[in-house]
């Protein structure tokens, strides 16, 4: 293996991120030869994640544990990253483009005067060059980019959109735990406060269904939470529905919250503002359930309900209760 190329490991709450594992499928994308070695940063014991990234396909997982590490701050992460990357001295850099992703490589590629490529939905090689595909323009159009030769290839990848690796339990690989004194932070979190959530990461979720100000209310939520439970999924919103106080703002998607590419999004009484659509425009199949034909959501839905959503919803829901509906 001549080339080596860095995945990271994001944990969330001890778990690995399924990006994580979707990391090493991209790095397999752009050298099929090289060498996969992923790094999982967190506090405590990390032998775990560190056998899932083999069984994902690294080669070699480099874990540091430390209790500044318990909690992400740009700092610590950035110092540990910077560190194995002196001493690996990687041909390329992969990470999940989510808010750690997005917070910590434009540091460290400004900090080592790298070029980045953020937010790839798509890695393809033509004539021996690595070609990212990325959204602009709040997701009406792609861009293609291709890095220099003679730089480091550093990219971050949009969750959902490359898929991981077949897991193997039997594949094997070497787990090295080293040893980061992780100090000098000038931000040091004292306490972590986390809304209790339940159900599918909304970030990960394969179904998604979404809520606008067309939902009228925190109740109007219910029905789409018991259609989120029915189909396995997460229920989203606009900035509009999470500005109004029907729902938090950790569920809200669009440019000033979560990217979401869900198999299936079902927008609900949502008119399709370009700022929401920014974070959801990659899904594979959208539907549109509101009152309003002449919505800007119907542009880009693959499949329209124009109707009452209090009269479309319990109809949906009743038929997936007849008929068996898939639970997570």
């Amino acid at each position: 293996m001549s080339e080596k190329i860095l995945v990271i490991g994001e944990l969330q709450q001890g778990v690995l991120r399924k990006v994580s594992y979707e990391t090493i499928a991209a790095a397999k994308q752009v050298n099929a030869d090289a060498e996969i070695l992923a790094l999982v940063l967190g506090d405590g014991d990390l032998q775990q994640p560190a056998e899932e990234m083999i069984h994902y396909g690294a080669n070699r997982v480099i874990t540091v544990s430390h209790a500044n590490l318990s909690n992400y701050t740009s700092e610590g992460y950035g110092q540990v990253i910077m560190e194995v990357m002196q001493e690996e001295n990687p041909s390329g850099i992969i990470m999940g483009h989510t808010s750690v992703g997005k917070d910590v490589t434009p540091k460290i590629a400004s900090r080592l005067e790298l070029g980045l490529i953020s937010d790839a939905v798509a890695i393809e090689k033509e004539d021996d060059q690595v070609i990212f595909t990325r959204p602009i323009y709040s997701g009406k159009a792609f861009e293609k980019k291709v890095m220099k030769d003679d730089g480091l290839l550093f990219a971050t990848i949009r969750p959902n959109n490359i898929s991981a690796l077949e897991h193997d339990a039997s594949r094997t690989g070497e787990i090295i735990a080293k040893v980061v004194d992780v100090k000098d932070l000038r931000t040091i979190v004292q306490e972590v406060i986390r809304k209790k959530t339940e159900g599918v990461d909304l970030s990960e979720a394969k179904i998604v269904i979404a809520g606008g100000r067309g939902v009228k209310s925190a109740e109007g939520f219910n029905a789409l939470y018991e259609l989120a439970n029915l189909l396995g999924g997460a229920v989203g919103a606009s900035r509009g529905a999470c500005d109004a106080n029907y729902c938090d703002y950790s569920l809200q998607i669009g440019q000033t919250g979560k990217v979401v590419t869900p198999d299936l999004y079902i927008a609900v009484g949502i008119s399709g503002a370009i700022q929401h659509m920014a974070g959801m425009s990659n899904s594979k199949v959208i539907v549109a359930i509101n009152s309003d034909e002449e919505a800007n959501i119907f542009k880009m839905a693959d499949y329209g309900i124009v109707g009452d959503l209090f009269e479309v919803l319990p109809l949906f829901i009743e038929e997936l209760k007849l008929q068996g509906a898939l639970v997570s």
